[in-house]
């Protein structure tokens, strides 16, 4: 379905409008047959409206990728507000990506079609700081959560957090593959409750059991 064209938008704004139509068109289409005249069209659009605000494809892909970074942060910032506990913000993390994944299935799409390219676009490169940047927070929060005895304090930061964003994409990866995103979201408390079965200290565990 097209989206419906909006007029006399400012610039801003339709920039935005116009990453959020190609991030609801890469939830139906693979990214790479996305052209500037999908695009278009999808938004009800001529090509010479959509060029005069960004200058060629490559701006619109980078600017879906700082849309998709901004977005998802924000989400996780939103969801993890206010817990002291480190591995519940690790949980709510965890929670709160699947639940953005779930919602906005061209964003896992367009992220994978990036880096998945042989070239180094401005896009591939916003999408590689941004995982860097989102690894690094997991490992903080990690080793936060060894020196408060909620972890196992020999558990590995960094593979953890490896994993961690792994089994999200992994998640992500079937649903795309079955049709139906809403699947992330059914499994990911279970698909969780194992994860965190690995990485809890020991006197954790045996309070669940």
């Amino acid at each position: 379905m097209n989206a419906p064209q909006k007029k006399n938008l400012p610039a801003k704004e339709r920039r935005n409008v116009t990453v959020e139509a190609v991030v609801d068109l890469a939830g139906s289409t693979n990214p790479d047959s996305i052209t500037t005249a999908a695009i278009a069209k999808h938004m009800n659009l001529t090509q010479g409206a959509l060029f005069r605000h960004f200058p060629n494809k490559e701006a619109i892909w980078q600017a879906v990728m700082k849309w998709v970074a901004e977005r998802l942060m924000a989400r996780i910032d939103k969801a993890s507000e206010g817990i002291e506990s480190p591995l519940e913000t690790i949980q709510a993390m965890f929670l709160a990506h699947v639940a953005f994944v779930s919602e906005h299935p061209g964003a896992p799409r367009m992220m994978f079609g990036e880096l998945q390219g042989s070239k180094t676009t401005p896009a591939k490169r916003m999408a590689r700081t941004m995982l860097k940047k989102y690894a690094a927070r997991l490992n903080d929060l990690i080793e936060a959560g060894k020196a408060r005895g909620e972890l196992r304090a020999d558990l590995d930061s960094e593979a953890a957090a490896t994993l961690f964003i792994g089994t999200i994409q992994g998640l992500a990866m079937q649903s795309l593959i079955a049709g139906d995103m809403s699947h992330m979201a059914e499994d990911a408390p279970r698909v969780f409750a194992i994860y965190r079965r690995g990485i809890i200290a020991e006197f954790e565990g045996e309070k669940g059991e």
